[in-house]
This record gives C-alpha cells, sequence and structure tokens, in this order.
C-alpha cells in the first residue's frame, strides 16, 4: 500500500458511511454512545478511513474524519476507473472490484460505493460477498484498492519498459 505521508495540501472531502448507537445498562439506567465509519477523500487517487467513538454522533463524526486523515493511501485511478480486477477479504466481509468502461458509473453498494466515490473513481464494477458489516466491508474495499498497482509502476519495479509489460 503507498501510504500518503502529508495532509496539509488535500482538499479532503468526508463521507459518512455508518452510525451505530451503542447501548451500555448499568444499575442507574441506560448510557448511549455512538460509533460512527467516516471515509475521506480528495476524489483524485487518495482515500482513507477512520472511526470515531463519542457521546453525540457529531462528536463522533469529527474524531472518524480526523482518524481517517491519520491514515491515507494513493490508489491508481487510470480514465476514471481502475488498472485491473483485483478481490480482497477483511473478516467475513469479500469484495470484487473490475474495471469498466466509460459510461458505466459506480455499480457498487453502500459502504463499497462510499470508498470508490471518495477515491475518484467514476467507472467500476464491483461486488460485496460474504458479511455486509459495513466496518468490514470499508476495510476490505481499501486493502483491495491499495494492492492495485498501474502498469508503469509494475514496469519500474521490474526494471523494464512499458512494452514488455503489456506485451509479456
Amino acid at each position: 500500500m503507498n501510504k500518503v505521508k502529508t495532509t496539509n495540501d488535500l482538499e479532503l472531502k468526508d463521507r459518512l458511511v455508518a452510525v451505530n448507537r451503542v447501548t451500555k445498562v448499568t444499575k442507574g439506567g441506560r448510557t448511549f454512545s455512538f460509533s460512527a465509519i467516516v471515509v475521506v477523500g480528495n476524489e483524485d487517487g487518495i482515500v482513507g478511513w477512520g472511526l470515531g467513538k463519542a457521546g453525540e454522533v457529531t462528536a463522533a463524526i469529527a474524531k472518524g474524519t480526523e482518524a481517517a486523515k491519520k491514515n491515507l493511501i494513493k490508489v491508481p485511478v487510470l480514465n476514471g476507473t481502475i488498472p485491473h480486477e483485483q478481490y480482497a477479504k477483511f473478516g467475513g466481509a469479500q469484495v470484487f472490484l473490475k474495471p469498466a468502461s466509460h459510461g458505466t458509473g459506480v455499480k457498487a453498494g453502500g459502504a463499497m460505493r462510499a470508498v470508490l466515490e471518495s477515491v475518484g473513481i467514476t467507472d467500476v464494477l464491483a461486488k460485496s460477498k460474504g458479511s455486509s458489516n459495513p466496518h468490514n466491508l470499508v476495510k476490505a474495499t481499501i486493502e483491495a484498492l491499495g494492492e492495485l498497482r498501474d502498469a508503469y509502476t509494475v514496469a519500474q519495479n521490474r526494471g523494464v519498459s512499458l512494452d514488455k509489460v503489456f506485451n509479456g
């Protein structure tokens, strides 16, 4: 995964993926707290996720946004889609991403859609299998995006020309 070092010069937009209300029962009654999963991205190849927990929803979202900004990765986006197919798994959630032609749109469900749109992907086919838990879906999607490599990076790592990568 290509970690991003600095966040001060990036225009990051945050998206709320899910809010969960947690109830703790004590002898004095019920205590409510909230957890929020937030995805941030600049819609140009940089994305990150964070989890915030607090007594109020707005505070949980703010904490999640701060956590997401500390945990950014760089994703290769080619003409609005991904360079190749990718499969990833996190916990019980499994995701499959496939490049799509221009005009297809983002064919993905809730948690995956938030991540893919935040990174700036406009055309992709995505399928989630197994668990639909938004925590694990977000993590699996970001893991899949982090494993993507474009042809230029592959050529550089192998020490060969771009023609050699495409033609074998």
